[in-house]
């Protein structure tokens, strides 16, 4: 296995400032395509807190400037957030599943490994805490195509769009990523990316540490 630098670190949120940093690619990101969903997109939800879920943000090196982010929440405790709108196939009844959301990277960043060290991280996570299946929601051609470049495949008959609740209520496609069976399928393709993927130790891609606690003042609104 070599070992390979990249121009960002990517990390575990584990404090409030880390949470706020992805909320700002967020809102770039997601602002740039659907403004009327910019302000949604601005503050933490309660996804970001639940003990099941874990938010990823990259930083670049040269300035500090956090440059993507994603999420990624298993049915561990609760159904998926996306389970609320789609039905999902009876073969993933009782499996181990983790949905990834928010993934954006800020508009105009031109390292394309921060998409790709995102992705990587979401299956890291996943094989760590035994995840069979990753599900993520595809709003646009462009997104499905690349998604399906790394492997997800269509989950709903006849590859019909949904919308999503969670996702301001758009259309979306609803994709699966078989996490065990990941490593052999791209071995046997040759897969382009199966080097950064599998044999490329990343150094600045950091998983563990202490989980991201809720500010005592977030606790306290709950409660009321």
């Amino acid at each position: 296995m070599s070992t390979q630098l990249l121009r960002f670190t990517l990390r575990v949120v584990r404090c409030e400032a880390d949470l706020r940093a992805a909320c700002r690619v967020r809102q770039a990101s997601y602002g740039h395509h659907l403004p009327d969903l910019t302000g949604a997109f601005g503050e933490p939800d309660e996804l970001d807190w639940h003990p099941d879920s874990a938010v990823f943000v990259a930083f670049d090196k040269a300035d500090g400037r956090p440059v993507g982010t994603a999420r990624l929440t298993t049915n561990a405790r609760q159904r998926l957030a996306i389970e609320t709108s789609a039905a999902l196939p009876d073969s993933l009844a009782g499996r181990s599943l983790a949905e990834v959301t928010r993934l954006s990277v800020l508009p105009g960043h031109d390292d394309p490994r921060v998409k790709l060290g995102l992705m990587k991280a979401t299956y890291l996570y996943g094989m760590a805490n035994q995840v069979h299946w990753l599900v993520i929601g595809a709003r646009s051609e462009g997104l499905v195509r690349g998604y399906q470049r790394l492997g997800f495949t269509d989950l709903l008959p006849a590859a019909r769009p949904v919308p999503l609740a969670h996702a301001g209520h758009l259309p979306h496609r609803v994709l699966g990523f078989d996490v065990t069976a990941a490593e052999r399928n791209w071995h046997a393709v040759r897969h382009p990316f199966y080097d950064f993927m599998v044999r490329t130790c990343h150094p600045d891609i950091q998983l563990f540490g202490e989980p991201l606690a809720r500010p005592a003042r977030a606790r306290l609104a709950l409660v009321a």
